[in-house]
């Protein structure tokens, strides 16, 4: 592919600096034409690093510029839905950081604007589009291990003294299933390759960081008896793994969601214990490149109302956690 997707940044968050704009400056299709934030002075910082020509000092500047193709957006979660929709009527393409929204109603009226305006939408979870995730479908999908029957997923770390962080703001989408659970979550479902049933979560909701789950736990039915037990966590000792279960074996993932080079993972079966040296990549540039196909005409790899599917779940998760009750999901 030599055409080249011209990106704008918006925003200087730490995911942006430090691995999505990395991730683009070495993708094969994409070039850093723009960035914008609200304080020049980082802005312009900000592109000196990273050798950008164009500083904005607003965001609505960044979506003026006709030399902007696509946006990147990883402001915080309640900025999302205003900022994804004022993109599309600016015709740019949208990758926007996860979760895509605060709940469905507010993902579903961003894919919708994004359809209308023509441009591609795509929520920003990085671990799909890492060769380790396709080859662990086909693995399941082969049945290696058997007819699926648990998958067990696990996401922690511990951040509680920093009292300040944005991800401890209630109204600004705050809390553990917003920002690491949507991982084992959304995995869930793309493994599975279905939508779920009911959920039930139970959570830690703490008066010290405005309310947010600091912690949660559950469990998510599927059709035929088969689960998903997860738990997520911003008051925890960090772990990070994905095991799956099936009839005749399991597959251990570690680091399920951070995979880069070193992408291997542990087949058991009655035959023995096997490693499997998975292709290394990283996950960051391959989304880019992956967007760019999608806008220059291939195959999106995810639909943009799988966006909406997990935040059904998300809210599921939020819900049954707060009335500590199982809670039913309709079936799309």
């Amino acid at each position: 592919m030599n055409r080249k997707l011209r990106w704008g940044i918006m925003g200087c968050a730490g995911i942006a600096v430090n691995s999505v704009m990395p991730a683009i400056r070495d993708s094969k299709t994409g070039i850093l034409t723009a960035i914008a934030s609200r304080g020049l002075d980082k802005a312009k910082e900000t592109a000196e690093a990273f050798g950008i020509s164009r500083v904005y000092g607003s965001y609505e500047e960044l979506l003026a510029d006709p030399g902007v193709d696509a946006v990147y957006i990883p402001l915080p979660n309640h900025l999302h839905r205003e900022w994804v929709i004022r993109a599309a009527a600016a015709g740019k393409h949208v990758l926007c950081e996860k979760p895509l929204a605060l709940d469905a109603r507010e993902a579903a009226e961003m894919v919708e604007a994004c359809t209308k305006a023509g441009v591609h939408l795509a929520e920003a979870f990085m671990y799909r589009h890492h060769p380790r995730i396709l080859q662990l479908k086909e693995l399941i999908d082969g049945g290696v291990i058997g007819e699926v029957r648990v998958i067990r997923g696990a996401f922690t770390y511990n951040a509680a003294a920093d009292t300040g962080n944005i991800r401890f703001v209630s109204a600004w989408g705050g809390g553990s299933l917003y920002d690491i659970g949507c991982y084992p979550l959304s995995a869930a479902r793309l493994l599975f390759g279905e939508e779920p049933e009911a959920v039930t979560a139970h959570a830690l909701f703490s008066p010290e960081h405005d309310n947010v789950d600091m912690m949660a736990s559950g469990m998510v039915e599927f059709s035929g008896g088969k689960s998903l037990i997860f738990e997520c966590g911003m008051w925890a000792f960090g772990r990070q793994v994905l095991d799956i279960i099936g009839t005749e074996g399991r597959i251990e993932v570690p680091r399920p969601f951070n995979g880069s080079d070193d992408a291997a993972f542990t087949v058991h079966t009655k035959d023995g214990i096997r490693e499997v040296d998975a292709e290394g990549a990283n996950p960051y540039t391959r989304q880019a490149d992956d967007f760019a196909e999608a806008v220059f005409g291939g195959k999106p790899r995810y639909v943009p109302a799988d966006a909406v599917l997990n935040m059904m779940l998300i809210e599921a998760c939020l819900h049954s956690a707060r009335t500590r009750e199982r809670v039913n999901l309709s079936r799309p």
